[in-house]
């Protein structure tokens, strides 16, 4: 048994001993209490059973949706990315969720219709929950070709496949979602067309392992934990860390119907600065062996603490060979700006949905990044909370690992000099 697998039972209940005491010294105060509190006591909102939920997670267990006026806040495990879209549409009036933690680019294809059957659900960011923290897994025979944070190794193993009309399986969670997105970037910049090459399939997080373990599939890109599970039940192999191809990239982000947001302003702003001071402690080290404690649990991930936590301290074993220690490919939940959410980083996702058909060219992309993005809500919580925000909305021009340049300020250069796209 490794030290961290060793991390069961007994940590769990210290650390839950410890939460349920930090909970009780939050609850008498509350940053409402000299004004008007939030206009509701509830929301509902989902997760997925992934590493970076856990800022929500947190806020309800360490009480500080309570503490900011809203002691009835659910927070409901969803299927899958697809069943998070559906208790979105229905909405908390019916039997769904008001809100999620959720991929970046979902708000957006939400409230265009692209993922509604073409009926669009106004959607708003509120904050991004994470940077960094996903993986690229492929299968171990891909190790003899050397496939890692290079792609084209597996080029012939693909063509190989398609030769034969048993064309190679790459998984994401979602279409258009960022992990499509992050292994589409990875395929094309080996030369490896996503829409030719091979299929892409949509498969939930939870079940990317069993999958690969299956040979259902030859690679996948998916949040922690399953990346680290993978290697540790020597399944396959992390190809790459996605902060390999974008060093602090966006990732997921609380997402609220615009409806809900518009008809309760302050419990808006309410939701932002409890996720926001979860944030602070998820992003603080010397608490992450409790953080896993409590998210590994069976009602939340449901993994043991060995799959979850050395990665979150900086040690990743890729499972082909190569390790680090104290890597600065870690998942941010608050370092860098990582709450902040950035118009410029929406931005990058729907050129990027552009890139692949996903969204028309004719999109007004920063038009729907301004109706989506609510940074200042993010602001208004910043500013409550006593905390510093970012001087603007960009965080300016984007380096990618191989060479190529995103600036916000020309979506249309960027999109041109990628030579593998899709565009309608």
């Amino acid at each position: 048994m490794t030290k961290t697998q060793g991390l069961t039972r007994r940590g769990a209940l210290t650390a839950a001993a410890a939460t349920l005491a930090a909970a009780r010294a939050l609850l008498p105060t509350g940053a409402f209490a000299a004004g008007p509190g939030p206009e509701v006591a509830k929301a509902r909102l989902g997760f997925i059973a992934l590493t970076d939920s856990s800022p929500l997670i947190i806020a309800k267990e360490r009480g500080l949706f309570a503490k900011y006026g809203m002691p009835d806040v659910e927070v409901l495990k969803q299927p899958s990315w697809a069943g998070v879209r559906d208790n979105l549409v229905l909405g908390s009036a019916g039997g769904g969720i008001d809100g999620s933690h959720i991929l970046t680019p979902m708000p957006y294809l939400l409230a265009t219709g692209q993922a509604t059957g073409g009926k669009p659900l106004p959607m708003n960011i509120l904050a991004r929950l994470n940077l960094n923290g996903q993986a690229i897994s492929v299968g171990n025979d891909l190790k003899t070709v050397k496939v890692g944070l290079n792609s084209g190794g597996a080029k012939a193993k693909f063509a190989q496949l398609k030769a034969a009309n048993n064309i190679g399986k790459v998984a994401m969670t979602f279409h258009g979602g960022t992990h499509d997105l992050w292994l589409r970037y990875w395929l094309a910049a080996g030369g490896i067309n996503p829409d030719v090459d091979v299929s892409t399939i949509v498969i939930p997080p939870a079940q990317m392992v069993a999958n690969l373990k299956a040979g259902t599939q030859d690679a996948f890109c998916v949040g922690e934990p399953w990346g680290g599970q993978t290697v540790n039940q020597k399944i396959g192999y992390t190809a790459c860390l996605t902060s390999e191809l974008w060093m602090n990239h966006p990732e997921k982000a609380l997402g609220m119907r615009a409806d809900w947001v518009a008809a309760h302003p302050r419990a808006a702003q309410a939701l932002t600065m409890a996720v926001m001071e979860a944030q602070m402690w998820c992003d603080q080290m010397a608490n992450r062996p409790a953080m896993c404690s409590i998210v590994s649990g069976r009602q939340y991930i449901n993994v043991p603490i060995g799959d979850i936590l050395p990665r979150l301290q900086g040690t990743i074993d890729f499972g082909d060979g190569r390790t680090a220690k104290a890597s600065p490919h870690i998942m941010k939940f608050w370092a860098d700006n990582a709450s902040f959410p950035f118009k410029s980083h929406d931005l990058w996702f729907l050129t990027e949905d552009v890139r692949w058909g996903v969204l028309p060219q004719s999109t007004n992309k920063m038009a729907l990044v301004n109706q989506v993005n609510r940074s200042d809500i993010w602001r208004a919580s910043a500013k409550a909370l006593g905390v510093a925000a970012p001087a603007g909305d960009s965080r300016g021009v984007e380096k990618f690992f191989d060479g190529k340049v995103f600036d916000p300020a020309n979506p249309s250069a960027y999109l041109a000099s990628q030579p593998i796209k899709k565009l309608v």
